[in-house]
């Protein structure tokens, strides 16, 4: 027994002994309280010596006013004296017990004393959770107040370090909300340590002269009196901000909270015991509030100007040196650059600059005044200074360049003394840019540039405040030289492609026809025109769109190169090597030392670590495995243990597949590695890869008749496989035939005397002198019939003689070479002595069949069978083609680089965290039984999509006992509904997925302590259980329920000693927040029990919730409370139960509910997890692997975050699931392994990343969770991450699966609440200071992949405005005619291309197929785009672009982002025109239908369209997107073209549209309800947004100006009367609309013959009209049709700017009408939608064409979707 494992001394009596009865009171992992129970980790010493250093109270001032108890320890001690919770120090102390004692198992070498705590595990632990405080202190210049010096030699006080660290662990439990906000926490240490450091120190009290007590001290005074007032200042702020709606800038968030403490001023104003009249406690809606902190969010799209100034001002100003020089038309720049007047022309960039700087100051002190006040004055003094000095170098390089063109018109030449004053000109600009050159400088140098901005000194400190303003974050964020380099180059070559191509593609074009409409003179306008002197405008509207795509097409070269660079070092990494199970197959012999090499533990000596030797050692290893030299399988026969090792890993991976039904039982007989049985001398391969090798073989020795032994051999041992099935086939034929003939029979001894003579001769090699191969065939064919005789259940013995018999004839007859008599063979013992003595025929009395129950006896028959007799090359097992791919994957990645794999004992803790509201939990019978409107069950869909699955499903069950079919609705229910679950996006699925790295760690902690015996002995038992196991259920004494429950005894746990449990939970927990998990018991919901389910079904499983306790009337307590299932008492126990300050919610939910359950995670690292995910057994096992990469160093820092690469599960519903997963893909992967490498700014953004636990919990936490400003919450960890001086790195060789949205409502819900969450990134601190902080690069680099994404999607969609507003302003202006007499046509040209480049929507493209082709290879990734294409992908791209744009410019505009619960269901359901329309109608179908109609007049009042084909190839792009965005809806909604729903879909959408019905109606019920709602961010926007809402509507006014001149009534008259006078056109519309609405609320119901006569009247009167304007006019009837294109926009344009003004309008009689008109409008546009809908509906054809095109992909697999859609299933399948 190792000196580790050894039991603990008995002599020690238990202190916990005294306090109560120990043995009762539930604990969390280990009972820490009760160091004798009977636990399994309680065996390790390093657990009792860290809770006995816990016990050394010793000699401390004991607290006066409570009872001290012999039991108590160090955190009692302070709980007493500072008035902390009981439960809260109950759970710290578990918390600190299991962390040093993890923490000391991991020391290499082990301490000497191994039962005391190591005074080093204590300091660096120490060091490390108060290292952020220590930062803080040293900011503010003030003194640390952990009195402990860190001198090496400097003896260590452990009592003292224990108290520190058990104190912040205290204040972190207890903080509640405060934990978002942790230098506040730091304040509260700071000022609490001091009053320990008293107490240690025995101070007396000047006032009292008693010893000191703290300020705070009784029974919950913690939470009362420190916590409790700053909660409620968080709170009545959040409350002040009217559910998140009011302005940010208006009410302080948990950001300004938090930065309050970043300047001293917390120490005057605050003070401590914490003063509650200081005015931080007043709420920003008073007058001396503190108000905003560190920074105003200030809603505008100026933001990303302000963020992100250096990239714009270098777009700016090179667009404008370009323009300068291209304008002199030379064929290269550097021709034009030879002119000094073009050089002193490009000097003018500085004025640009200056200009924009002196913008730069202005915005900022715009929109951060408000942080100005009497406390921060000397933030007033800098921003008027730093706008006084941009403005100064305005004029100042305004007065030296006007000198040079004084001088130079003066001389007239470019004289001496003019390129004098050129030079004291660039003198000047040196001065300006010498901040930048500085800058420069320390890019190169970084760690100076770390060092001044981490120092103290008053120098840098001016420097910085005056360069960014100094702040606690974003400080020292340079990485190394070496990373510097690799992103700098990267960049480098990017900007230089986009320079060229801006200057010779998009800039130079169009310098030749912008002077030529300069030139044009006497334009012939069409209108009335104000400025008719120049024609700058127009050349401005030609130039706009171009200025668009140059500002925004960096995203595409940035998306190109990206992408190659991706796939490059996807490449060095070896992703791709194994893509399918051909690949594995080759490789499969080096498997076996993969995962021996990677996944099993070296033996460490105690050196061995890091060292260059070992690296290259490593090294030279990897290649060796990677390529097979040195045939390392040839090991594995040598050493039996290796083989085992790793017959027992692969075997489990197997069987979890089995029992995730994704093989069946064959499959599993296939895959499987056999135990090593009936003395077989070769590793005994699965049988897919053997076979067809035997067959190979004989036909070799058929081919080779003469060939010698040593040849013949040599010919089959070419192949690994086929040596090994050869001398399988010939043990086992030997071994079977053995056993089937009795022992002390003579048969017995003759077929023994044959096979010595086979092995004799093999030995002496003369094999094929003494036997004939040729008859070999013959003796397989009847081996095959004996095997066959044996497999079937009702054995006929006469058959089987007569099989033997023949068997023995072939050989006496034709086997031998050498014919033999009957005498000799007698003679040898190969014929029976006495032929009378058998009396009949051989073998006839003397077979006997092993027993029927035998069932390992039976499996090796059937593994003989398939060996010999398989033909195919079974290339297609297994058949589920998730099954090979996670096969794949899961090879693959054992062949890529990893750190090597420690002890379980010895590897870092780890838990996983998912917060869950109220998703599925397990499917319930009900909903899995009813069917949709199409007869569609979610059931039967599952059973169609995953057809093989259920088939396993099935047999499995026929296997545990089920009879009839039926059953599985009654019986085997509870199977059922997990089977189905786990194919949804349900908590049981996450919970099963994650429960997989307890029981992989419990596996590998057997294997890493089990001797070679238990492994061998073990194998073998193993070996003939798993048969019993697999065929006659699990062991049948358990009682049914809980045989198909337990999903944990899989076979590896039978060998288990006992210590293995204890292991895995001291490494391992999992939490899941189920925030209303209380409500819902009270409430008796059936998610309750199902949570209770899943906690009673897994052991390692913790649910923390929230509970609301009444107290009062109106009074609630709230606490954080943690359960887990006792199995021995059988019920669910509570643990913990921590007071919270009030209601959880103050920010958005998801991090709140984070942030509650985060106290009762453990170990040093946390993996944060989302509903919608799920994990695999084998990458659980590789996940101790991925916790050592903290230990790395990746650049100049460790790890903070660990990124683990995602697969989307979901992309095999629908086409749309396919193309949401296909981008999502190659975002998760490619994406992020260049964000990481080489540009290092991945942030946070998929949810299997791992965190460093210690570290972020000291910095505020997992997530950001102000309202609103931090709806994406996830990002702002990575972006907290990065600021605080974090690193996030990114991994492959591990992965964790995520769902994602199905249908096309879901995906845009989901890209909705995306794009609104980057647009309040937008205004967000966190991304002005990255913006500014980051070195240039990095910046471009996080711009590009965060918002700017977002911007450039946005900006793609404005070039299509301006270009077509463009082209409208130029045809009806009659520029365009006057323009093309002239010739100058070139422009048209250019902007096109412009166009193609752009809508191809490469770049959304491009890295989906790079990094296909990495994966699977280059031809089938080609297949899968032109697949793509064919199922309209780009309509859907297409579409999405809009869904981002809307929102993202909306939110930055207006606001009014909000949470999106995007549902994760199935998509079978048919959704509703009307609901279509609800979704769509304001951010599609309306942009649609105004481009629609630009496009229109376009094509008829344009002088360019005539020509038909100059026209196409203007707009098609623009036709694609309107046809897209009004279609993709339709397109990809089941059964869109149905004739008959299209039909009753239109009558649902006018019974919604003329609804009046009650106050309370929803939004899906009634039209108005839902155009208020689409206005109500109208309502929170501010005025600008306002004014530009109105600005933006002007346009629709716009058609009404341009067309009205073309009419024939204006015959030709260009004045502005004519518009005037077409106004009248529009009140007569409203007037007699007004008038027939007054006379039908008036008559309709009772005089109705006064109604029609009014209609009557108008009708005559109309007509009247028409007459006179024909006969005394110019008015042709083709007017009124024509006229109808610029008054219907203008009506909208009015009812827009009416919808902005409502607070003014809402009151009068007005607001009636507005509304009226609205819906009328609404019902124009429906039905101007629902035409091609209907006319493909009633088109034959189109509906079969859209099912294919939607469910594709699930038909390749067999899919009967058309069944599904139109219901006419086989009712056989239920």
């Amino acid at each position: 027994m190792s000196l580790r494992q050894r039991p603990p001394p008995p002599s020690r009596p238990g202190p916990a002994a005294a306090a109560g009865d120990p043995e009762s009171e539930p604990y969390n992992i280990i009972p820490v309280h009760n160091l004798l129970a009977d636990h399994p980790s309680l065996r390790y010493p390093e657990v009792r010596a860290a809770a006995a250093a816990l016990r050394a109270v010793g000699n401390l001032r004991r607290p006066p006013f409570a009872q001290w108890l012999p039991h108590m320890d160090l955190l009692d001690w302070l709980a007493l004296f500072f008035g902390f919770q009981n439960d809260n120090v109950r759970n710290q102390r578990e918390h600190l017990v299991l962390h040093l004692a993890n923490a000391q198992m991991r020391l290499t070498p082990p301490p000497d004393n191994i039962d005391t705590l190591d005074v080093s595990v204590l300091r660096r632990f120490r060091k490390k959770l108060l290292k952020n405080y220590t930062d803080w202190c040293y900011y503010l210049g003030k003194k640390s107040n952990i009195w402990i010096s860190d001198r090496r030699e400097a003896s260590s006080d452990q009592r003292r370090e224990l108290l520190y660290v058990s104190l912040y662990l205290l204040i972190w439990g207890e903080s509640a909300n405060l934990r978002f906000v942790p230098e506040c926490i730091c304040y509260i240490f700071h000022n609490m340590a001091m009053e320990l450091n008293k107490i240690l120190e025995d101070y007396i009290d000047e006032n009292t002269g008693q010893p000191v007590m703290p300020s705070v001290s009784g029974e919950n005074a913690f939470l009362n009196c420190v916590v409790k007032p700053i909660y409620e200042t968080i709170r009545a702020e959040v409350e002040s901000s009217r559910n998140g709606t009011a302005p940010h800038s208006v009410w302080r968030n948990y950001d300004d909270i938090n930065e309050y403490f970043w300047s001293k001023r917390c120490f005057d104003k605050l003070k401590w015991p914490v003063d509650v009249g200081s005015n931080f406690f007043v709420t920003s809606s008073r007058s001396r509030h503190v108000g905003k902190t560190g920074f105003v969010e200030q809603r505008s799209f100026w933001n990303l100007f302000r963020s992100f100034d250096r990239l714009w001002i270098m777009l700016i100003l090179f667009l404008q040196a370009a323009i300068i020089v291209a304008w002199e038309q030379d064929e290269y720049p550097w021709h034009s650059l030879r002119d000094r007047g073009v050089q002193v022309r490009v000097l003018t960039v500085f004025f640009t600059w200056s200009a924009l700087r002196f913008l730069q100051s202005l915005l900022d002190a715009g929109m951060q005044y408000s942080l100005v006040s009497r406390e921060t004055l000397r933030l007033g003094v800098r921003m008027v200074l730093k706008s006084a000095v941009a403005a100064g170098w305005i004029v100042v390089f305004g007065v030296f360049y006007a000198r040079i063109w004084t001088q130079r018109n003066n001389d007239r030449r470019w004289s001496a003394e003019a390129n004098r004053r050129v030079v004291t000109f660039l003198q000047v600009a040196l001065v300006f840019v010498l901040p930048e050159i500085l800058a420069l400088a320390l890019f190169i140098l970084p760690w100076i540039r770390n060092f001044i901005e981490g120092t103290n000194w008053r120098i840098f400190r001016m420097m910085s405040w005056w360069f960014q303003g100094r702040i606690f974050v974003g400080r020292g964020l340079r990485e190394g030289l070496v990373d510097n380099i690799k992103y700098t180059l990267f960049w480098i070559v990017v900007l230089a492609t986009k320079f060229c191509f801006s200057y010779f593609m998009q800039i130079k074009p169009m310098i030749a026809p912008s002077k030529a409409l300069l030139r044009i003179k006497n334009l012939d306008y069409e209108w009335h025109e104000f400025f008719e002197s120049s024609n700058r405008f127009s050349v401005g509207l030609l130039w706009l769109p171009v200025v668009l795509i140059y500002l925004m097409d960096l995203q595409i070269w940035y998306s190109i190169y990206s992408s190659f660079v991706g796939a490059a070092v996807g490449l060095f990494s070896h992703l791709g090597e194994i893509r399918n199970l051909q690949q594995l197959r080759l490789r499969f012999q080096f498997f076996a030392s993969a995962i021996q090499f990677n996944l099993m533990p070296e033996e460490q000596l105690l050196n061995a670590r890091g060292t260059l030797r070992n690296k290259f050692k490593d090294a030279i290893h990897r290649l060796k495995l990677r390529y097979g030299f040195g045939q390392p399988y040839r090991k594995l026969e040598s050493n039996q243990v290796e083989a085992n090792k790793f017959a027992l890993i692969w075997n489990e991976i197997i069987m979890t597949f089995r029992e995730e039904d994704i093989i069946s039982d064959r499959e599993l007989e296939l895959l499987e590695l056999p135990q090593n049985s009936w003395n077989v001398r070769v590793i005994r391969w699965p049988c897919f890869l053997l076979c067809n090798e035997l067959l190979l073989a004989l036909s070799q020795g058929k081919e080779l008749v003469d060939a010698s032994d040593k040849w013949l051999w040599y010919k089959i041992c070419k192949n690994e496989y086929r040596r090994c099935a050869v001398i399988e086939a010939y043990d086992c034929t030997k071994h079977l035939i053995l056993q089937i003939i009795k022992r002390n029979s003579e048969e017995h001894s003759i077929v023994t005397v044959l096979f010595q003579e086979i092995d004799h001769s093999l030995q002496i090699e003369r094999f094929t002198k003494t036997f004939k191969t040729t008859a070999l065939p013959t003796l397989h064919s009847k081996l095959i019939k004996l095997v066959e005789l044996l497999n079937k259940p009702n054995k006929d013995a006469s058959q089987v003689v007569n099989t033997l018999q023949a068997l023995y004839e072939i050989v006496i007859r034709d086997f031998f070479r050498d014919k033999r008599s009957i005498e000799q063979l007698k003679e040898e013992g190969l014929a029976p002595q006495n032929l009378a003595s058998t009396a009949g025929l051989l073998f006839e009395n003397s077979v006997q069949f092993p027993d029927p129950d035998d069932e390992a006896f039976y499996r090796q028959v059937r593994r003989l069978h398939t060996i010999l007799t398989s033909r195919d090359s079974m290339h297609n097992i297994p058949v589920n083609l998730e099954a090979r791919r996670r096969i794949a994957f899961f090879s693959n990645s054992l062949f890529m680089n990893m750190p090597h794999a420690p002890q379980v004992e010895k590897m870092m803790a780890f838990s996983v965290l998912t917060p869950y509201y109220s998703e599925e939990v397990l499917y319930n019978k009900e909903q899995l039984r009813t069917e949709n409107e199409d007869g569609i069950s979610t059931l039967y869909y599952l059973q169609t999509i995953y057809n093989d699955e259920w088939k396993n499903f099935m047999e499995r069950m026929r296997r545990e006992g089920i009879v009839d079919d039926k059953e599985i609705w009654t019986t085997k229910l509870r199977d059922l509904r997990l089977w189905a679950s786990y194919r949804g996006q349900t908590l049981s699925r996450t919970v099963r997925g994650m429960m997989y790295y307890y029981r992989a760690l419990k596996m590998l902690a057997f294997l890493d302590s089990a001797s070679e015996m238990d492994i061998r002995e073990g194998s073998r038992e193993l070996g003939s259980m798993r048969r019993d196991i697999s065929l006659d259920g699990f062991n049948s004494e358990r009682s049914p329920s809980s045989k198909s429950l337990s999903r944990t005894n899989s076979s590896v746990s039978l060998l288990f000693k006992g210590h293995e449990y204890g292991t895995a939970l001291m490494k391992f927990t999992y939490v899941v927040a189920c925030q209303i998990y209380g409500t819902q018991k009270a409430k008796k919901d059936p998610h309750a029990e199902e949570i209770l389910y899943l906690m009673k079904t897994n052991e390692a499983l913790r649910v923390a919730y929230v509970d609301e306790v009444s107290t009062g009337r109106d009074e609630k307590d709230y606490y954080s409370v943690l359960v887990k299932y006792d199995q021995k008492l059988d019920k669910e126990v509570e643990i913990y139960r921590v007071k919270l300050p009030g209601p959880l919610k103050l920010g958005e939910g998801k991090p709140e509910n984070q942030n509650h359950a985060i106290i009762f995670t453990r170990g040093d690292a946390v993996q944060t997890i989302d509903m919608n995910q799920d994990n695999y057994f084998e990458e659980a096992l590789k996940m101790r692997n991925l916790l050592e990469e903290y230990r790395r160093y990746y650049g100049v820092r460790k790890p903070t975050i660990l990124g683990v690469r995602e697969h989307v599960f979901t992309g095999s519903v629908s086409s749309l699931a396919w193309f949401m997963s296909a981008q999502e893909t190659s975002f998760v992967t490619l994406g992020q392994r260049v964000l990481a490498n080489p540009l290092k700014v991945r942030m946070h953004y998929g949810h299997p990343d791992v965190f460093d636990r210690f570290w972020f919990f000291t910095r505020g936490g997992f997530s950001k969770a102000s309202r609103v400003i931090n709806i994406s919450e996830d990002i702002f960890a990575g972006f907290n991450c990065t600021l605080r001086g974090g690193n996030v790195t990114h991994h492959e060789y591990i992965q964790v699966g995520k769902g994602r949205d199905v249908g096309l409502n879901q995906i845009s819900m989901f890209e909705a609440k995306v794009a609104s969450g980057n647009g309040e990134q937008v205004l967000s601190r966190d991304v002005y200071r990255l913006g500014h902080r980051l070195d240039f690069f990095r910046m471009l680099s996080f711009f590009y992949t965060t918002v700017g994404f977002f911007l450039n999607t946005m900006m793609v969609i404005l070039t299509v405005y301006a270009f077509l507003w463009g082209r409208l302003y130029l045809a009806l202006s009659g520029i365009e005619g006057s323009a093309l007499s002239n010739d100058s046509n070139k422009a048209l040209s250019t902007i096109l291309n412009q166009q193609f480049i752009i809508q191809l929507g490469l770049f959304t493209a491009l890295p989906m197929i790079v990094e296909n082709s990495l994966e699977h290879g280059f031809l089938q990734a080609v297949w899968d785009f032109l697949t793509m294409q064919l199922q309209l992908s780009s309509v859907f791209y297409t579409f999405s672009m809009g869904t981002r744009t809307h929102f993202f410019g909306r939110t930055i505009l207006h606001g009014g982002a909000k949470y999106r619960a995007t549902g994760r269901g199935f998509v079978v359901q048919h959704k509703s025109f009307a609901e279509n329309y609800r979704l769509y109608a304001r951010s599609h179908f309306i942009k649609a239908i105004e481009l629609g109609l630009i496009l229109i007049v376009y094509a008829s009042h344009s002088a360019v369209a005539k020509d038909t084909f100059v026209y196409i190839a203007l707009t098609i792009s623009s036709w694609f997107l309107v046809a897209s965005w009004i279609m993709a809806p339709f397109v990809f909604n089941p059964s869109g073209f149905d004739w008959l729903k299209t039909v009753d879909d239109f009558d649902d959408f006018m019974n919604w549209i003329w609804f009046r019905g009650s106050v309370f109606a929803k939004a899906e019920q009634s039209w108005e309800r839902w155009w208020y709602e689409e206005q109500d961010h109208l309502r929170t926007t501010g005025l600008w947004g306002k004014l530009l809402e109105v600005i933006l509507d002007l346009r629709f006014f716009f058609f009404q100006y341009g067309i009205v001149y073309q009419l024939d009534i204006a015959s030709g008259n260009k004045s502005i009367i004519v518009y005037l006078l077409s106004w009248i056109y529009v009140l007569v519309a409203f007037g007699i609309y007004v008038v027939i609405a007054y006379a039908r609320d008036r008559y309709a119901a009772k005089e109705h013959i006064y109604y029609r006569l009014v209609q009557f009247l108008v009708i005559v009167l109309g007509i009247l009209v028409i007459i006179a304007l024909l006969k005394f006019t110019n008015f042709n009837f083709m007017d009124i049709f024509t006229s109808l294109l610029p008054f219907i926009p203008t009506g909208w344009g009015m009812i827009l700017i009416c919808q902005v003004l409502r607070p003014f309008l809402q009151s009068t009689i007005l607001w009636e009408l507005v509304v009226s008109v609205a819906r009328l409008y609404d019902i124009v546009f429906g039905v101007i939608i629902l035409v091609p809908v209907a006319l493909l509906s009633w088109l034959p054809g189109f509906q079969s064409m859209q099912t294919r095109i939607l469910f594709n992909e699930a038909f390749s697999r067999g899919l009967r979707i058309f069944q599904i859609v139109t219901g006419k299933k086989s009712k056989v399948d239920m």
